[in-house]
């Protein structure tokens, strides 16, 4: 049976050993207080010669720790730790466990130091899974971080988007803006029919995360219309924005995120000269007109090599929206 041990102590476990490679490493699972008493990183900030780990967010940690406790959460993924001297690590074959002493320098952090941090945090006791590697030179411990760090990547936010309704995880407002980029992404008379990207990152298309971004900041001028009542104006507005970019010769250059982004972010400034002019009747139409003067004296070569920023391009529209006032 696993013992849960004081400081000052040892603690045992059961594990697998398992061979990968050139490497073999334990298995098993631990007490979070065992992991917050044994385990620790090394940063880079702290010690530029042996250094490898980024530094800790509290804010991330404590994300953890709230997951933990109020919504009882499960995080199943391993913590990937190395022994240290200090933990005196040894393995009883007969038995299959191993025994450590309890010391703050035991493990080395490889992979995890927000969730030992933020398993730290929380109130309740759970047990962990943990992959612990023994006998490892410095070098190999920096090797093995790297590795998991680049070849093991992260879900790209696109999917995590994307994905969001299926686990009923989205907020009101995430449920109207998914709707609105579905509808954009799916309807024929769509102006951006072909151009954007569900669930992945893809260069010349409007992803998700782009077309969120977008959208987030103009939410609060749609009121509690849905998404098909957003959507036309929206598509109005965007069909009269293309077709000025394709006199230009830019036809596509709205998937670019920084023009995107600014093109959306001066739709309320557009809208309210078509709602001022035309009674409501945001029709391709009114919004080439209200746009007129912007694509006449924006300088082509501001939007064939924007910015990063789209702010700074937003800026640039928006002054070239304005008119001299002529009675």
């Amino acid at each position: 049976m696993p013992t849960t041990p004081s400081s000052s102590q040892t603690a045992s476990y059961s594990v697998s050993l398992v061979t990968q490679g050139r490497h073999k490493f334990y298995t098993l699972t631990m007490p979070s207080e065992v992991l917050g008493e044994t385990c620790f990183v090394i940063r880079r900030t702290e010690d530029p010669d042996g250094g490898f780990q980024r530094n800790l967010d509290q804010n991330r940690a404590q994300q953890i720790a709230d997951y933990i406790d109020h919504e009882l959460g499960t995080i199943p993924g391993s913590i990937i730790l190395s022994a240290q001297p200090e933990a005196e690590l040894a393995y009883d074959n007969k038995r299959k466990t191993i025994r450590f002493f309890v010391s703050k320098k035991a493990f080395l952090i490889l992979d995890g130091q927000h969730r030992v941090y933020g398993f730290s945090l929380a109130k309740a006791s759970l047990r962990v899974p943990v992959v612990i590697y023994d006998g490892l030179t410095r070098q190999e411990e920096t090797k093995l971080f790297m590795d998991i760090n680049t070849k093991q990547r992260s879900v790209p936010n696109e999917l995590l988007l994307d994905i969001k309704k299926l686990a009923e995880y989205e907020s009101e407002s995430e449920a109207v803006v998914g709707e609105i980029f579905d509808l954009f992404n799916q309807e024929t008379n769509s102006p951006l029919l072909g151009l954007m990207s569900p669930s992945e990152r893809t260069k010349g298309k409007i992803s998700r995360v782009t077309f969120n971004a977008a959208l987030n900041p103009l939410m609060p001028a749609f009121g509690s219309k849905t998404s098909t009542e957003i959507y036309e104006p929206l598509r109005a507005y965007i069909t009269a924005f293309m077709s000025s970019l394709k006199k230009k010769g830019l036809k596509d250059s709205i998937t670019k995120p920084a023009i995107f982004r600014a093109a959306m972010l001066l739709f309320t400034e557009v809208g309210q000269r078509v709602k001022d002019k035309h009674e409501n009747q945001y029709t391709v139409d009114a919004f080439q007109e209200a746009l007129q003067p912007l694509f006449e004296r924006i300088r082509t070569s501001v939007l064939q090599n924007p910015p990063t920023s789209h702010r700074q391009l937003h800026a640039s529209m928006s002054e070239a929206l304005r008119t001299s006032f002529v009675l």
